[in-house]
């Protein structure tokens, strides 16, 4: 159906039950959907009752609208609309949208309160209310873990609140529609609280207290009676603690619940012994429970217990109905890999560091029945990276299944296409993202769940096209910020568990600042901006970009690695002496023995000391040259022409270093190439022989990828961008190792941190689940379904659609709702002819390509158009 009138209204800010702004929401509309732009608007706000208008406002700006009245106040109820005009044309009043302000930090008046219990707890307060309840909203935030219940009901439907941020600068806090849940005389009021993120253990090496000793929450409800007065009830010296049935609590352990507990002594409270930064509001969606997920089988083991396999490795917990009888103990551990006898195992996630006890890789959940009727076990105090659950006992599948658990990202595209290999191979990294995106983007959901730099500025041109990931990115940039060091280096994982920016960390210390991992802070805000148009994300960041990128400059300008002197011009833009990851995680060599070896561990000292100066130079210029960009689209002339300078600096020294007459990297790897040629560091007239040599070491590997951490993303982009389509789908196709397919044989359902992540003996090697890799999936939107955004286009203004068919590729569909509105492009290859549809949302226009230099210029509206298809591609479909 055609809307006639502007459509998905929307503000940037997150939200439970409904959005929640802070004082200045930015507003955002679609287009009508045959509209070829907007020359004005109105806008009809409603703000606690009283209409406010804003007339004929002259402007093609429809995204990311300033606040057009005074700044909001705490707790005011927000509806609006707008009509758009068009060359004197005016639309019909879009449909209403309605938003809530936040309380903000000047107007909490509740205290914060600690339990005396050193374990989970249940903090208990009450109010008494007359029952002309006409509207309740609860406030509540914690260092910790929460969840709040109103008369023994669940309020909100967030989970793992407040969530993940740099506590120590930033907490955000949720607001949640208790009218239903409210009466007549006394309400008793709960807060279930645990150690979270907080205090609990965090990263590989399972550190705690990373943030404090004592946990603590605040609460603050607000109810309006008909009469319009009002009662208010906050966290004071008036509530008390006890012990609860969640006896244990570690987000990354596990749960332990007793339900056969008796409560606990309640205990007068600590009143303020925490000091917390002020409450803001999160721009990001929050967590849910956002799937279920049934068993794909239930297998008995040798000794009693089960094996229960949910079929896709996801983030999440079990839901366990069939406790058994009174006292009935249920242990479950989480997995995501079985032995060769068909057991849970973990050992494979266990951390090792030299000359130090292993940690076990752990995630178990208790329980204890109580055997009364309906009992239900669901541990949301935890959360677990697994496909497989081992339960201590057989229990009824019926009664089992898994919540998948994440941020509750709205998805943005489709992707389907004729061979199902692909298809798969693409459901498989959105899995991965979905179980990397639990408040954060983290580099696995099982032995680290950190939200890695590196990890993030790989994948994010990548969760741009699959999810809109605006607000949750700008969340966790804000961490990032956070914990950017007084020097400027940007750390490698945020929110930081090390606490480096105030806390001394020598081997914390000695590994932070890298090319790749740090230019996060650059990157992630640039395609934030070009995919979304949000100009905002660019001025928060662009303090910490410059401090992050001046200090990579003043680093290659003063410290060289051991076989430079520094003394050549060129030296002093060569990023080199200091430590980078480098390309990390390149396909591993076998030892004799068909062992395969980590040249981390084999050699940590070579390792750490060899010269990555290719890598961070690169990396250099392409961070100076998107600054000298960013300062362009601020306004900072001065700055963009330093920026733009030294970029052209950079990329000489690059180039006079690591790049011969002939179009060579030095370093000779695939890596290497496909950096020169994604980053634009090679001449032009170099191009084509860079991509020659490119192809040619794919040949010499069997027609294999060796690219690593930092490049595979751009691989096949690269080799059918420079003329070698064919050699992108070669490796696009392999099934030996290292390739994608090859993992989905070993049967992966989410992409693996290793290409050789199961063993041919079925032996697993690392987490089986790390979304980088997964960063080819683009390559299927943009080149094999053919829709990319058009070179220097802006939110998704202006497209491409040029799709590129092979033999095995007949035909593929897909859709992407871009900031614009949704854009469908299909094509098929059937008797020699190329068929290509497009649907273009208003305020959008298309360019349609087809082989042989055919194109067509496309505005809002269907396309369709067939031309002879391509050589090499599929004759009949």
């Amino acid at each position: 159906m055609i809307s006639p009138s502007p459509y998905d209204l929307r503000i940037d800010s997150g939200g439970d039950q409904f959005p929640v702004s802070g004082p200045a929401p930015r507003l955002s509309w679609k287009l009508p959907r045959e509209w070829s732009g907007q020359d004005g608007y109105d806008l009809h706000l409603r703000v606690d009752g009283t209409d406010r208008s804003v007339e004929r406002v002259t402007s093609a700006r429809h995204l990311f609208v300033d606040w057009p009245l005074p700044p909001l106040r705490s707790r005011q109820h927000v509806a609006w609309r707008v009509r758009t005009h068009l060359d004197g044309a005016s639309s019909p009043w879009s449909p209403w949208h309605t938003f809530e302000s936040g309380l903000f930090d000047a107007d909490w008046s509740a205290r914060w309160i600690s339990p005396r219990e050193n374990s989970p707890s249940v903090l208990s307060g009450s109010v008494e209310l007359r029952d002309d309840i006409a509207e309740a909203r609860l406030y509540a935030t914690a260092l910790g873990l929460y969840e709040a219940f109103v008369n023994g009901t669940r309020a909100g439907t967030a989970e793992l609140t407040p969530g993940w941020t740099s506590y120590d600068e930033t907490l955000y806090a949720q607001v949640m529609d208790v009218t239903a849940l409210l009466r007549d005389g006394v309400n008793h009021l709960e807060i279930v609280l645990s150690d979270g993120w907080y205090r609990g253990a965090v990263g590989t090496w399972r550190k705690r207290d990373s943030w404090g000793t004592l946990t603590a929450a605040r609460l603050q409800l607000h109810v309006r009676h008909a009469d319009g007065t009002e009662t208010v009830a906050v966290t004071d010296g008036s509530w008390t603690s006890r012990r609860g049935p969640v006896v244990a609590a570690d987000l990354m352990d596990g749960q332990t619940t007793d339900l056969t507990a008796a409560p606990g002594e309640s205990r007068p409270v600590l009143v303020d012994a925490v000091t917390a930064p002020p409450i803001g509001w999160s721009p990001a969606p929050p967590v849910r429970r956002v799937e279920r997920l049934a068993p794909r089988s239930v297998t008995p083991l040798d000794g009693g217990g089960c094996v229960v396999d949910f079929g896709q490795n996801a983030a999440g917990w079990i839901t366990l109905a069939d406790l058994g009888p009174s006292g009935t103990r249920t242990v479950i551990d989480h997995g995501e890999h079985l032995s060769p006898t068909g057991d849970l195992t973990t050992s494979h996630l266990d951390s090792v560091r030299p000359g130090e006890q292993p940690v076990p890789f752990v995630q178990r959940d208790e329980v204890v029945s109580a055997g009364r009727p309906g009992e239900v076990f669901e541990p949301r105090h935890t959360v677990h990276g697994f496909r497989y659950a081992r339960l201590s006992r057989a229990v009824d599948p019926a009664s089992v299944s898994m919540r998948v658990v994440h941020t509750d990202l709205r998805p943005t595209a489709t992707f389907t296409c004729g061979d199902d290999d692909l298809n798969r191979l693409h459901e498989a990294a959105r899995w991965s993202f979905r179980g990397n995106a639990v408040d954060l983007p983290t580099d696995c959901p099982t032995r680290e769940r950190l939200g890695w730099t590196g990890d993030y500025q790989i994948f994010v041109p990548t969760a741009v096209r699959l999810f809109d990931v605006s607000g949750f990115s700008r969340k966790w940039l804000r961490s990032v910020r956070d914990d950017q060091l007084a020097d400027g280096r940007v750390v490698n994982s945020s929110p930081d568990p090390n606490r480096l920016r105030t806390r001394a960390d020598p081997m914390a210390e000695a590994i932070t600042g890298s090319a790749g991992w740090g230019d996060a802070i650059v990157h992630v805000p640039w395609v934030l901006y070009e995919t979304y148009g949000d100009t905002a994300v660019l001025a928060e960041n662009w303090p910490a970009m410059r401090r992050w990128t001046d200090w990579a400059l003043t680093t290659a300008r003063t410290a060289h690695h051991p076989s430079r002197t520094g003394a050549l011009p060129h030296e002093a833009h060569l990023w080199d002496g200091s430590f980078h990851w480098g390309e990390w995680a390149e396909p591993k060599r076998r030892a004799a023995d068909g062992s395969l070896i980590d040249p981390v561990t084999s050699d940590p000292v070579a390792w750490y000391t060899a010269d990555k100066g290719e890598v961070g130079t690169a990396y250099l210029y392409r961070t100076t040259r998107t600054l000298a960009a960013v300062a362009d689209v601020l306004g900072h002339p001065a700055d963009a022409a330093r920026y733009h300078d030294t970029a052209e600096r950079v990329r000489h020294a690059w180039q006079t270093e690591f790049l011969d007459a002939d179009g060579r990297t030095r370093a000779g790897t695939q890596a290497s190439h496909v950096r020169a040629l994604a980053f634009d560091l090679v001449p032009p007239d170099l191009r084509d022989q860079t991509a020659r040599h490119l192809v040619d070491l794919v040949d010499a590997a069997g027609g294999h990828l060796t690219t690593g951490f930092l490049s595979t993303a751009d691989l096949l982009p690269v080799l059918a961008d420079t003329g070698h389509a064919d050699v992108a789908y070669r490796l696009l196709y392999q099934r030996t190792s290292p390739s994608w397919l090859g993992m989905l044989d070993r049967g992966a359902t989410a992409v693996w941190e290793d290409w050789d992540g199961v063993s041919p003996d079925g032996t697993a090697t690392a987490s089986l689940n790390h979304y980088s890799k997964g960063a080819v999936v683009r390559f299927l939107h943009t080149h094999t379904l053919g829709l990319s955004q058009a070179p220097g286009s802006v939110a998704w203004e202006s497209f491409v659609v040029e799709p590129l068919p092979h033999e095995s590729v007949t035909w593929a569909e897909g859709t992407f709702d871009s900031p614009q509105g949704r854009i469908e492009v299909g094509w098929r290859v059937r008797d020699g002819l190329l068929s290509i549809s497009a649907e273009v949302p208003g305020g959008c226009r298309g360019e349609v390509r087809f082989p042989g230099g055919v194109t067509y210029r496309i505005g809002p509206g269907r396309f369709s158009r067939q031309h002879p298809s391509p050589a090499g591609a599929a004759a009949t479909a």
